[in-house]
């Protein structure tokens, strides 16, 4: 590939994705772990605090991420590993980028097509297995070293795909956390089954930060980190009852940190409401291109600058598959949290990888009870979403507002759902 002239606003993009982080870091506001290398690239640049993902499990929500489009645009809503498979007719990250000159490099973790070579990326070493941190990232600060060679001068796009922290928690790669100092969430019970969990899944946590360290530092010993936008940021919610695998905020709410030197403010937060269905049309916006007519999502490039705007007025989310047929859809303002539940069903249903955790023992009593058909959250009052106000007069209003408003939106995206039932394309598929 010849090189070419790159103007000086063209960044690299490096972007780490971790599996069910959520925002289980403590730039989070979570103690009882130590991220120093998460919490240099903070101080570095920007913390989203209203950041979500379109599905609170991995496949969809990463080819959201992949494609700028919902799972039910794009095709992707199940599992890769249960037979799911993004179709190819919606174009990726890196074949938009390519069409701006960027050569892109996928290492480790992958969870949107059977087969990585039909995702758009131009190299894809192979991964060792497992994809944990450890693996992944060291390979990246290889790259990293060799990269102006490597790409002839032409920017990058660097993907890593990391299997934390996806359980089971329990590794000898990792050391866990002192349990009575971990951080219980709100929307658990304090527990020691749920303590225990939260002490593990810290050694995971630091363990992504340690390795994340050898790729920051591998950006500055090669002067790449004054021309690079760096990501942090995951797929869905941490995987315990009430977060992965639900709409509630826990389940979508995602971590995003970037730094980008000269351009994001150092040590900046910003609170507008943003979903992972944004970030493609961000990094077009951030490589100088257009976004393309098809994409749903919208740049916040300017929120990136510090200059405000470019936030959502709601966000939206889906499941249809997870271990099961779990149809649901909701949609999230800055107050209110609608819920559409499409199959009557417990109250929980647990993943499999969930439902043996001694969290999933300490609400066992909860998990089981029926689920409404709607739900509606006053988020500025009931933040773990506790209370549910679907049913209240009071909020007959609020509730109508927030039911139309999800109905607009499936009915502009073309969402099937409103057709009937949705087949399992891992049935059909094989």
């Amino acid at each position: 590939m010849p090189a070419r002239p790159v103007a000086p606003e063209e960044p690299n993009i490096v972007l780490v994705v971790c599996h069910d982080l959520g925002r289980h870091l403590p730039c989070y506001g979570v103690r009882g772990l130590r991220t120093p290398n998460i919490d240099r690239l903070a101080a570095q640049g920007a913390v989203f605090d209203r950041y979500f993902a379109t599905a609170p499990l991995c496949s969809p929500s990463r080819g959201s991420i992949l494609t700028g489009c919902y799972p039910h645009t794009n095709g992707l809503m199940g599992l890769v590993n249960r037979g799911w498979d993004m179709p190819d007719r919606t174009p990726t990250l890196p074949q938009l980028l390519r069409e701006a000159g960027y050569v892109s490099y996928l290492f480790g973790f992958h969870h949107e097509k059977k087969d990585p070579r039909r995702m758009g990326y131009d190299h894809v070493p192979p991964a060792r297995m497992p994809t944990h941190a450890g693996a992944v990232l060291p390979g990246m600060a290889e790259f990293l070293h060799g990269a102006r060679e490597a790409t002839r001068g032409n920017p990058f796009l660097a993907v890593a795909g990391l299997l934390e922290a996806h359980r089971p928690f329990k590794n000898v790669r990792y050391t866990p956390a002192d349990p009575a100092a971990v951080d219980v969430p709100g929307f658990l019970p304090d527990h020691p089954g749920v303590r225990e969990d939260l002490a593990d899944l810290a050694g995971l946590v630091e363990a992504v930060d340690r390795h994340l360290g050898t790729v920051l530092d591998a950006l500055a010993d090669t002067g790449l980190d004054r021309r690079t936008l760096v990501i942090l940021t995951t797929d869905h919610g941490v995987a315990f009852p009430r977060a992965k695998s639900t709409l509630y905020d826990a389940g979508i709410g995602t971590a995003l940190v970037a730094r980008w030197p000269g351009v994001i403010p150092p040590g900046s937060r910003v609170d507008a409401l943003l979903s992972n269905v944004d970030l493609l049309p961000t990094l077009l916006s951030a490589a100088g291109r257009e976004t393309p007519a098809h994409v749903q999502g919208h740049s916040f490039l300017t929120l990136l600058r510090g200059e405000g705007g470019g936030g959502d007025e709601a966000v939206f989310a889906e499941q249809t598959y997870h271990d099961a047929y779990d149809p649901k859809r909701a949609v999230r303002t800055g107050r209110w949290k609608y819920i559409r539940n499409f199959e009557p069903g417990p109250a929980l249903l647990l993943p499999a990888d969930i439902a043996p955790s001694p969290s999933a023992a300490a609400v066992a009593d909860v998990a089981t009870c029926p689920r409404p058909a709607e739900e509606l959250y006053d988020l500025a009052t009931d933040p773990f979403e506790r209370c549910n106000l679907a049913g209240k007069p009071e909020h007959s209003a609020d509730l109508a507002a927030m039911r139309g408003r999800l109905a607009r939106w499936m009915e502009e995206t073309g969402d099937p759902l409103l057709r009937g039932a949705i087949p399992d394309a891992g049935a059909t598929r094989g």
